[in-house]
């Protein structure tokens, strides 16, 4: 099948349609052709920062003519993940930025630091030593211990930053637990993804630049797999990978 073929698509955002502040120009004209086509797309992002209304304004104001459908982040990966649960936490330590918070407050999740049922983690700016101790503290009498991603560092017009996977580790060490990851490379992100675009595995792609995270959750999931090399993994390492993305590319310009 060529990668033009498939009726979904799933993106992921950083490193694949934007780097921090810059957009890649060449990721703007296929989600053009996306929607020309009439294609069902969905941007399936790890960045928990940022509510799907502020995810459309950025997108929009990068010329990407993305609507609320299209947003799927990890932080509505754990809300939904928190309503299936059989013992459904009632209270949460949240660290995390505006997007976490919101998704969590909408499925009905109390937010306190003492004594909370689950401790939940994502993407956190002003992260503190004071956090670190409350969440190593909760975890360590009882509370179940959730991330949105693990994503070590994250690829910016600056270079690489440290990403939501470096505060998890800082608590991993701390409590001597380890977090439930719920975003890419967790194949059920992919799996929940693709539910929503109503699209059958074997006519589903998932994009990334990164091989650990969106290739790797593809792979798990079932789905067709397009590596593009303008984020994290480059091309050269992935072709060093024991099992191959289905397709590899430099820019999106070599599809279109």
């Amino acid at each position: 099948m060529h990668v033009l073929d498939y009726d979904g698509y799933l993106l992921d955002l950083d490193g694949t349609v934007y780097r921090g502040n810059e957009v890649i120009p060449e990721a703007v004209i296929f989600v053009n052709w996306l929607i020309k086509e009439q294609k069902k797309f969905l941007f399936v992002t790890n960045n928990s920062s940022k509510t799907p209304e502020q995810a459309v304004d950025r997108l929009n104001s990068m010329s990407i003519p993305a609507k609320r459908e299209h947003i799927f982040t990890s932080a509505l990966m754990v809300a939904h993940h928190v309503q299936q649960m059989t013992d459904r936490p009632k209270s949460a330590y949240i660290i995390g930025s505006t997007g976490l918070k919101v998704a969590l407050e909408e499925v009905g999740l109390i937010e306190q630091d003492v004594d909370p049922d689950v401790v939940i983690v994502g993407i956190d700016r002003t992260f503190t030593y004071d956090k670190l101790e409350k969440a190593s503290l909760a975890i360590q009498k009882g509370a179940k211990f959730i991330a949105t991603n693990g994503d070590k560092m994250i690829p910016t017009e600056r270079g690489f930053v440290p990403g939501n996977g470096s505060i998890i580790a800082a608590i991993e060490v701390a409590s001597g637990k380890e977090a439930l990851v719920m975003g890419k490379p967790n194949p059920m992100f992919i799996k929940q993804a693709a539910e929503i675009i109503s699209t059958p595995h074997q006519k589903t792609i998932m994009i990334g630049d990164n091989y650990d995270t969106d290739i790797s959750a593809g792979i798990a999931a079932g789905v067709d797999t397009l590596h593009v090399d303008t984020g994290v993994t480059r091309n050269t390492v992935v072709k060093k990978k024991a099992i191959q993305p289905t397709f590899s590319i430099r820019t999106f310009k070599d599809i279109m």
